[in-house]
């Protein structure tokens, strides 16, 4: 299966909502081709069926045999586009930087950076005892190896 083929055709379905966006897609050795598909303001699972079958009707069977999967990210998987930070604005993410870990609100995003914010508890300046403050972090999409939203029940 050839990856050029199937990605144009993903690209033309998801162009019909400018609201949705790729993850990933991956083709295995056997044709199996798994398409993760993510949207500003999540995905219905009626998009994901007009995305596979938009693949699947432009494609031949007869000439080479596959099997195709279109889903959303799950609620566990880390973020890998600037747009999902966008669309996580105001939950706690959880994040990780080659030096350090992070979790806190998401309070701002933008094209090269994102903000968050957390309190913490640090001694008073004078005298006995703690007081609560806000903390905030500027980071880079570069340094963060992996975020993740922290589900809150």
């Amino acid at each position: 299966m050839e990856r050029d083929i199937v990605e144009k055709l993903v690209d033309e379905a998801i162009l019909e909502n400018q609201e949705l966006f790729l993850i990933d897609l991956k083709i295995s050795s056997d044709n199996k081709i798994m398409v993760i598909v993510d949207g500003d303001s999540g995905v219905q699972l009626k998009e994901c069926i007009r995305i596979s079958r938009h693949i699947e009707h432009n494609l031949d069977r007869d000439t080479t045999d596959f099997s195709l999967e279109v889903s959303s990210p799950g609620a566990t998987e880390p973020l890998v586009n600037k747009r999902q930070y966008k669309k996580n604005l105001g939950r706690t993410l959880k994040i990780v930087t080659e030096t350090e870990k992070f979790e806190g609100k998401l309070v701002n995003t933008n094209e090269n950076e994102i903000i968050i914010e957390w309190k913490a508890r640090e001694p008073k300046p004078i005298g006995k005892g703690k007081v609560t403050v806000i903390k905030t972090a500027i980071l880079p999409y570069k340094d963060i190896q992996q975020a993740k939203v922290k589900i809150k029940f």
